[in-house]
Formats: structure tokens, C-alpha cells, sequence
């Protein structure tokens, strides 16, 4: 192709000024690499907000009917809305407002303020003494670092003031986001009264509630204005300590009495115990912290530290400190693992460079590497991309690609230094020769990661730097190829080279031969590759599919749920035995944090947080290393098994990317709880039957006792009670009511009455109760009310309205999956289809997950596909080539299969994305090796020998791409996360790159009819 404007020669031109650019580009990439952000992986946006409500009072159905309802058919009229799923006890609810994969990170939080206003819009339709709704939008907040602090000899009230102290010194540090208390237990005063004791000396609980809340009042006094001064009035009487309780005189008919008299009073904590947090075992008070994003989080450690330090040196004796999450030291040396494997890449590639080019020309190459990864570097702090698990990846990924530039410039220049031309024009015909089939080939590799570009999931997110990252570096390689190439190769390479065409290598002379049998018999050659192909489609039913591997972080995660009517107190008593003889003392464990009565705080963004009941609980226990983290897993999970048959205990690893939990799970829903139970156990039978399966297990299905009060509503009105009465006066004696609130230092402590132990723990304390009637004498509630148990559900998950019971299950060997989840659907399906109408069964967890992750690629992929085509239209200009270039593309899946099998690396979402890549690669080779074809059959060569020629000449710069590609895979190979794509693409560009300089050639002589040159005549070339 002649053009009058060659950019090669250009730069030759104007030397200074493009050394001037590579100088600056160098520097500017250097500082740029200094400034970038470490993270361990990308951010991606949590799609998901939480609206509660409390209805004190209110049974399961009465939440569910109409408050949760309610609210759940509101949100229907959402756009973005995927579902919603909520959970539902007695006068409680929470849901979870889920969005849309697919909707895009940077609409989220606007979503959430019109969720606000809709659901504000219909408070007012709630029924009357519904607490909320309120909004938790920041589920997805992360806590890096979370300290926790022990005291020996001081009280939980002197931990929390000094942790109170440490706080707002915390909130100081620049860039800090939140900071939150954890485990702390709120001081209460409780008035223990006596019911038969009030009984008999006539006192009501209403009658002490009204004189102590008149007493503790903050009423306006007034003003007192005297000429130029103005003096305010303040009337004593409010409460500051429980002491002052003590003195207080109740006057009732007539009578007084002091309020020690009637009831003991009491200095505590909140009884029943709010949610616990624990460090080794002991009793604890954690401080978590988080970031505000977007920062340097190696910058925010380091100020953390150091506000830290002075925090510590200022406690006492007494409080221990332990730093259980520090993400800045878990950045710190993922990153550097990461950029390890990114120099072993870089060393390879250059290895592979002056190994097969020589000294002079593998220079060029290694000064080429460094420009591009500077310019990268210097884009990727522009956009704000820091260095993580997918961006180092990406590069790493990136480096055998752009090094194929590179040796195609300097592969041209050395053969155009052979056929005779001065340097400087040598250097000139990278322009001409090889600029625009390089960056059609480039554009085509770009395209096809277009998938990950435009992927709007939670999992396209993850990776979508590996998008931005592979499409900058390698539209640079084509412009340091074509601009800064010529140049470092007129300054290194020799003004002149001898021709080695005659003195073929051994790889030459062995390809040439290969090649000759196959363009003699390209039938054949096609026939056979179509058969390899076919075979590797029936390969690949033995390759095993993946969402996301499992993290190589050493933490293991243990969710602890037992029976739902357990009370907090019990589930820690469990969880203590649990830890005190398996966890305690073990070598493998380094330490181990436990939350009790709530699950762990987002310490990492992948981290699902669940939802905090009375009987569940979680350990985040950090082992010494990988290996002793799996030894952990098998002898927790088998000692739960054994020692607690009714609790459900799950020990899990850390997930990568989006969280997902038990990966085997199915959703059973229909309108009738109790039906929907049955079906459940049915599934669960089903799923019992597949031996790779642990134990089965529901996210709810015990039912619960109750004692049902049925009022005698006649007798009740004749005596002036109402159920209202009754059920205040319930309340008070076994949960206790707030009376009123003592105001201490920053705290406010609330006075709680409620009866003694003795009686606040006995059914005939109900029986007994006595109520105030109409005519000021005293009821027992027995006279107007019976009892009796009964059975009802504790609590109802919801989603999309139906109840719904999800039956999950993790799995006991290596089995994937997508491997077990696909043994079980025709079994499942046929259940489905037997249920009645308005009864469903849908698969869940990591099927689920990478459905609704791989759909958006789907559905991007005919317009990279159109992107592709249109790039390649623009340098072929042909409709046969065009299909000829194409139809190589799928040959990569015969290599992926090869080196997936045997490697039993399973078919992940990431190596997906590399599979997806390698139709870019293949297609960039075919390609250049098409449009060289043309040129020398332009030139006059005839169509065999063209043929012939450009595959010979060809087959060193692209295996030696090929070489690079695959070699620079080597470091991340041993990955969990980058492995499986490591193999794959290792297995498609090897293979696939020897069937295109072998079945492309073919192909070209069976497409157009290229003749056999007949021995000793004339050779036409025909078009």
C-alpha cells in the first residue's frame, strides 16, 4: 500500500523531538506507575439496599401481609429492579432491594434515592405503629482494618468510653470514612417489680411510668428578660444516675412510696445480650474502619498506623490490641505478587526476544516493552485504574500481545536490511508494509474483548479493567511499533545484514516440509483439522465450568446457624464449645475473630454480609498459610458434622469476585408456606441422592412454639380491658417496656421495667397477672383469657413476594459446580413440572450467578462480532478473505480443550474472557498472513508460490508471537484466579497458531483453486 505520508519516516525526520517523547513518556510512566493505587482486587458496585421496619406487636403473617407487602408491590414499579427478597419474624422485617445486573454502576445511587422517595410516598398507607421504614444504602461499605480491643479488670462501660475517645481522634485521619463501634453492649437500668406485690398494694406499671417520665422531662422554663440581660430558667429533677431512681416518691391513691420499695433496681447491659463480638475466644469491643473511595489505601494504612500508635500509647493497663483486618498489609503483598509475576513475564518475553532475533534486534524489542507499559501506566492513572488483581493481570496477559508489534517491525526491517536497502528506508518500510494489516490485527484483538467492556454484571465490573487495560497497551504497542520502533532500530540494528534465506534453520526446514505435504494435499489437511475440531467439541462435555475460583486468602469463614428459636445466649454457648475445643490451640490457626448474633463486617468487597438473627453466628478464622487454611476446612467441617447434627454450619474460603455462598442451591416458592416447606423437603431428597453432596440444608423451615392469649372479649369489655391492655401489661413483664431514659455523659441509658426473674420466666406469672378494670380494681388475666401452645413459622423468607424456601448445599470433593448443578436438572425439572400452578423451582447459587454474568456477554457478542467484521472489511476488501480469516477463529478451541483436559483446569467466567480473546489473536495472525499472500501474488509471485512464500516467511515472527504470548502465561499459570484462562489461552494460541500457518494455506488452495505447478512447466497464477 503506498501512502504520501509515512509516520516512520516522519519520526526519522524529526529525531529530536520523538526523543523527546520517549524520554518524557519513559518518566511520566515512571512517576505515574509510583502514583498508582494497590488494591487486591477492582471494585465493583454492591446492587443492593436494605429497607426495614419493626411493628411491635405484630405477628409473622401480620408483618408479611401488611408491611412487607406493601412495600415489596411498591417496589415492583422500580425499572431497574431484579428482585426482592426479604426476611420476616414477629413485628420485624427486612428487605433486600436487589437491582439488575446489567445496570450500570453510576446509576446505582440515584436508584436508591428514588427508592427513598417511593416508599416515603406510602408510609403513610402502613398501619398505624409501624416503626420506619429506615434505609441502610450503604451495604456495601467496606471495613479494611478492624481492631479489636479486650480489657482485663475494666468494665465493658470504661472499654467502650476509651474506644469512644479513640474513635474521634480515628475520624481525623485523611480519607477516613466510617468508623463503628462493634460488640457493644448498651448500659440499661432495669426496674424489676413484683407483679403480685403491685397487685397487692394497688400500683399499676403505668402509674410508675407516667410519674418518672413527668419527673425526667426537658420542658422549656422559660426566659427571665431583665433590662439589657436575658437569663434562662432551668427546673432540676432529670435523671443522671440510678441512685437518683432510689429517692424517688410515688404517690398513688393517697398513699406514698418510695420506688426501692416496690422494685429492685438494677445497673446493667442489655438483657437479652445484643450482637457479641469476640477475639480468640475472649470478650471483645471492635473498631471498624473503612475508606473513602478512591484512595490510596498503602497511603490511608500508613496514617491509620500512625493515629494508631498514639491510641494505643494512651490506653491503660488492661486493653489489649489486636489488629484482626489490615487490608493495607493484604494489598501490600497481593500487589506484590502480582508485579512479581509481571517482571517474570517481562523477562520472559525479552528472553524469547533476543533468543530469537538476535542481540541488536531483540534490543529494539526490550526497549519497546518498557515505552509501552510506561505509556499504559501513565493512561491508567489518568482514568483512575490502580494495580490489582486484574489490571497486573491484564498487563501480564497484554505483554505476549504487544511484543507481536514490535517483532513484526523489526522482522521487516531486518528482512528489508537483507534484500539490500539502506537503513534509514529499511526502517521506513514498517509504514508501508506492515503498519495497517498490524493494526487491523490489534483493532480485531481489541475487539474481542468487547464483551468485557460493555459486561454491566457484578462479575463484568470485576473484570472490566481487563477491557481498558489489554485495549490501551496494545493500540500503544501499534504506535511504538510504528513511531518509536524505526528510530531505536536505525540507532541499534546494523546499517547492513547478510541474507540467511539459503541457510534454513532446523524449525524452517522441518515447517517447510510439513508445509508442502499439507498444500499437496489440502484436502486432506482440512478434513483432518475439521476432525480435531469436531473432537474438541466433544472434549469439551469433559471440561468442567466454573463462575469464580475460590480466594487463596488464608482466612476461612465459618457460618454458624442454629435452630431459630435459639437465643443469642445459647447460640454463643455453642459457638464457644465449638472454638474452645477445635479452634483453641490449634497449630494451624494463627487467630480468629467471632460475631455472634450477626455476621462479620464487609472487611473485603466480595465478602457477603448476612442477615443478623438471634441464632446465627460467624468465626472469620486466619490460618497460618493455604495449606494449613484447607487442612482447617476438612477437620472443622467434619467435627461440626459429628458434634452438631442440628446446627448448621458451614466453613467456607473467601470467594473472588461477586459472592455467591453454598454453591448448590434451589428456591422453592409458592403462595402456601406450608406447602412450599413440603416441596422443599422433596428437592432436598432429590439432592440427597448425589453422593459429591454435603449435608442438605434450608435457609428456614422449623416451626416454632408460641403461647396463644385468646381474650374473652365480652367478659373484657365488661370490666374495662381491652387487648391493648393486655398485651402492654404482657410486654412489661417478660420483655420490659422503656419508661423513660437517664442522660449520661454522651450516652443515653434506658430505664427498662419489667418483673423479676422468677416471674418474667413462668407461664402462671401470665395466669396470674392482675390488670387494672374500669372500676379501679384489680383482674387476674386467667378470669378473662385462657392458653394455650401453638405452632408457628419464626420466620418467612420472601422473594418477589412468595415465600420462599432456598434448599443449598456445598459439595464434598473437586466436582464443579456446573458439573453437579447439571446431573441434578432432569430431576429437578421433572419435580418442577409436577408442582401445581403458582409452585416453581428455580436453580440458584453459582449457576445462577454465572448465568446472569455470562448472559451480558452473550448478548455483546454479536456486535464485537460486527466490530470485527467491519474492521477486517476495511483491510481486505473481499468477501471470500474476509470468511477465509474468519472461519480460522474457532481453531483455537482445539488447543483449549488440549490443555484443559489434561490439566483438569475447569472453564471459568474469567477463561471464558481469554477463549473469547484468542478468536482476536488467531484472526490478527490470519490476517497478516492473508494480506502477505496478496502482496507477493501483486508483486507477480504466482498463487503456489505466493502461498508457499508468505507461510515460510511468516511462520517466525508469528510463532515467535506465539512463543511469547504463551511463555508470558507462565507466571500467572500457577493462580487460582488466572490460571484456568492461562491454560486455555496457553492450549488455543499454541495449537491454534500452528493450524493456521498449516490449515489456512490449505484452505487458500482449495478456496482458489490454486493449481499444483506441474514438474518442469510453466506455473499460473490463478485468482
Amino acid at each position: 500500500m503506498t501512502m504520501k505520508f509515512n509516520l516512520s519516516e516522519w519520526a526519522l525526520k524529526h529525531k529530536s523531538l520523538v526523543w523527546y517523547f520517549m524520554i518524557l513518556a519513559t518518566v511520566a510512566g515512571i512517576m505515574s506507575y509510583i502514583n498508582l493505587g494497590r488494591e487486591e482486587d477492582p471494585d465493583f458496585s454492591i446492587k443492593t439496599m436494605l429497607i426495614q421496619a419493626s411493628w411491635p406487636g405484630a405477628s409473622v403473617d401480620e408483618m408479611t401481609s401488611q408491611v412487607t407487602d406493601r412495600i415489596e408491590k411498591k417496589l415492583q414499579e422500580l425499572e431497574s429492579l431484579d428482585y426482592t427478597k426479604s426476611i420476616n419474624s414477629p413485628g420485624q422485617t427486612t428487605i433486600y432491594v436487589n437491582l439488575l445486573e446489567t445496570t450500570k454502576a453510576k446509576d446505582v445511587k440515584p436508584t436508591w434515592v428514588k427508592v427513598r422517595n417511593m416508599i416515603n410516598d406510602i408510609s403513610s398507607s402502613l398501619p398505624s405503629g409501624v416503626q420506619g421504614p429506615t434505609f441502610i444504602d450503604s451495604f456495601g461499605d467496606v471495613y479494611g482494618n478492624i481492631y479489636a480491643f479486650t480489657a482485663d479488670g475494666l468494665t465493658q462501660r470504661q472499654l467502650r468510653d476509651y474506644l469512644e475517645a479513640a474513635r474521634q481522634q480515628l475520624l481525623s485521619v485523611p480519607n477516613v470514612g466510617k468508623v463503628d463501634l462493634v460488640g457493644a453492649q448498651d448500659e440499661v437500668v432495669y426496674l424489676e417489680f413484683s407483679t403480685r406485690q403491685m397487685a397487692a398494694l394497688g400500683i399499676t406499671q403505668q402509674q410508675i411510668l407516667e410519674t418518672l417520665q413527668n419527673q425526667n422531662a426537658v420542658t422549656a422554663s422559660g426566659t427571665l428578660r431583665t433590662g439589657a440581660e436575658s437569663i434562662n430558667i432551668r427546673v432540676s429533677g432529670q435523671f443522671a444516675t440510678q441512685d437518683a431512681l432510689r429517692d424517688i416518691n410515688l404517690r398513688v391513691n393517697d398513699r406514698f412510696f418510695r420506688l426501692s420499695d416496690v422494685a429492685k433496681i438494677t445497673r446493667g447491659y442489655s438483657d437479652p445480650q445484643q450482637p457479641l463480638f469476640r477475639v480468640n475466644g475472649q470478650p471483645a469491643i471492635g473498631l471498624a474502619i473503612g475508606m473513602k473511595p478512591g484512595s490510596n489505601l498503602l497511603h490511608f494504612g500508613e496514617a491509620l498506623k500512625a493515629t494508631m500508635d498514639k491510641v494505643i500509647a494512651d490506653l491503660p493497663v488492661g486493653i489489649g490490641v489486636h489488629h484482626v483486618a489490615d487490608q493495607a498489609v493484604v494489598v501490600e503483598e497481593a500487589v506484590g505478587g502480582f508485579t512479581k509475576a509481571l517482571f517474570e513475564a517481562i523477562a520472559i518475553v525479552l528472553v524469547v526476544s533476543f533468543l530469537s532475533l538476535g542481540m541488536r534486534a531483540g534490543l529494539v524489542v526490550a526497549c519497546s516493552i518498557p515505552l509501552v507499559l510506561a505509556i499504559t501506566f501513565i493512561f491508567m492513572e489518568y482514568l483512575g485504574i490502580s494495580l490489582q488483581r486484574i489490571s497486573l493481570g491484564a498487563l501480564i496477559i497484554a505483554l505476549g500481545l504487544l511484543v507481536d508489534d514490535a517483532m513484526i517491525a523489526i522482522e521487516m526491517m531486518v528482512s528489508r536490511l537483507e534484500a539490500g536497502d539502506p537503513l534509514p528506508k529499511a526502517a521506513t518500510a514498517v509504514w508501508t508494509s506492515t503498519a495497517f494489516p498490524m493494526l487491523t490485527g490489534t483493532l480485531v484483538t481489541v475487539a474481542s474483548f468487547i464483551p468485557v467492556g460493555l459486561n454491566n454484571s457484578a462479575a463484568g465490573e470485576f473484570t472490566f479493567t481487563l477491557f481498558v487495560v489489554i485495549a490501551i497497551s496494545l493500540i500503544t504497542s501499534w504506535i511504538v511499533a510504528v513511531l518509536f520502533a524505526p528510530l531505536l532500530g536505525v540507532l541499534i540494528l546494523p546499517k547492513s545484514m547478510k541474507k540467511h534465506h539459503e541457510d534454513k534453520s532446523l524449525l524452517a526446514r522441518v515447517f517447510g516440509s510439513v508445509l508442502s505435504v499439507c498444500m499437496h494435499w489440502p484436502k486432506m489437511t482440512i478434513l483432518a483439522t475439521l476432525a480435531l475440531f469436531a473432537t474438541s467439541l466433544y472434549g469439551m462435555g469433559f471440561v468442567q465450568q466454573q463462575f469464580f475460583p475460590a480466594s487463596d486468602r488464608p482466612e476461612l469463614i465459618v457460618d454458624w446457624t442454629a435452630r431459630q428459636n435459639y437465643t443469642i445466649a445459647q447460640t454463643k454457648a455453642d459457638m464457644d464449645t465449638f472454638e474452645a475445643k477445635h479452634v483453641a490451640n490449634n497449630p494451624d490457626v494463627d487467630h480468629w475473630t467471632s460475631y455472634v448474633g450477626q455476621g462479620a463486617k464487609r472487611f473485603v468487597l466480595s465478602f457477603d454480609v448476612p442477615a443478623s438473627t438471634n441464632n446465627f453466628g460467624q468465626m472469620i478464622i486466619v490460618a497460618k498459610d493455604v495449606e494449613a487454611r484447607d487442612r482447617l476446612m476438612k477437620q472443622l467441617s467434619k467435627a461440626a458434622e459429628d458434634e452438631f447434627p442440628g446446627t448448621d454450619v458451614f466453613v467456607k474460603q473467601m470467594e473472588l469476585g461477586p459472592p455467591v455462598g453454598r454453591p448448590i442451591q434451589y428456591r422453592v416458592k409458592g403462595p402456601d408456606p406450608q406447602k412450599v416447606r413440603t416441596y422443599a423437603q422433596d428437592v432436598a431428597g432429590i439432592m440427597g441422592q448425589d453422593i459429591r453432596l454435603g449435608r442438605v440444608v434450608y435457609d428456614w423451615n422449623e416451626p416454632a412454639r408460641v403461647v396463644k392469649v385468646d381474650i374473652m372479649q365480652d367478659k373484657a369489655r365488661q370490666l374495662g380491658v381491652s387487648s391493648s391492655d393486655v398485651a402492654t401489661a404482657l410486654n412489661g413483664i417478660t420483655g420490659g417496656s422503656t419508661i423513660t431514659q437517664i442522660r449520661d455523659s454522651i450516652y443515653l441509658i434506658n430505664v427498662v421495667g419489667r418483673a423479676t426473674k422468677s416471674e418474667r420466666e413462668s407461664i402462671e406469672t401470665l395466669r396470674d397477672l392482675q390488670l387494672p378494670s374500669s372500676n379501679g380494681q384489680s383482674v387476674p388475666l386467667a378470669s378473662i383469657a385462657t392458653f394455650r401452645y401453638e405452632l408457628e413459622q419464626p420466620i418467612i423468607w420472601r422473594r418477589d413476594r412468595s415465600p420462599t424456601i432456598t434448599v443449598e448445599a456445598a459439595i464434598r470433593d473437586a466436582t464443579q459446580p456446573a458439573t453437579i448443578d447439571a446431573a441434578l436438572q432432569p430431576a429437578i425439572a421433572a419435580f418442577n413440572d409436577k408442582l401445581p400452578a403458582g409452585y416453581s423451582v428455580e436453580a440458584g447459587g453459582t449457576a445462577e450467578s454465572s448465568a446472569k454474568s455470562q448472559a451480558p456477554i452473550a448478548a455483546v457478542v454479536p456486535l464485537m462480532l460486527l466490530v470485527m467484521t467491519t474492521i477486517l472489511m476495511f483491510q481486505l476488501q473481499s468477501f471470500q478473505r474476509l470468511f477465509m480469516v474468519v472461519i480460522v477463529a474457532p481453531l483455537g478451541l482445539i488447543g483449549v480443550v488440549a490443555a484443559l483436559l489434561p490439566s483438569g483446569a475447569p472453564l471459568g467466567f474469567v477463561a471464558i474472557l481469554g477463549v473469547l480473546a484468542l478468536i482476536g489473536i488467531l484472526i490478527r495472525n490470519s490476517v497478516i498472513l492473508v494480506v502477505e499472500i496478496d502482496t507477493l501474488r501483486n508483486a507477480g509471485k504466482e498463487a503456489w508460490d505466493a502461498v508457499k512464500e508468505a507461510a515460510e516467511h511468516r511462520m517466525r515472527p508469528i510463532m515467535l508471537t506465539a512463543a511469547a504470548a504463551s511463555l508470558a502465561l507462565i507466571p500467572i499459570a500457577r493462580e487460582i484466579f488466572w490460571g484456568p484462562m492461562a491454560y486455555a489461552m496457553m492450549g488455543g494460541i499454541i495449537v491454534g497458531t500452528v493450524l493456521t500457518l498449516l490449515f489456512l494455506p490449505a484452505l487458500y488452495i482449495v478456496w482458489f483453486r490454486v493449481k499444483k505447478p506441474a514438474p518442469g512447466t510453466a506455473r499460473e497464477a490463478t485468482a
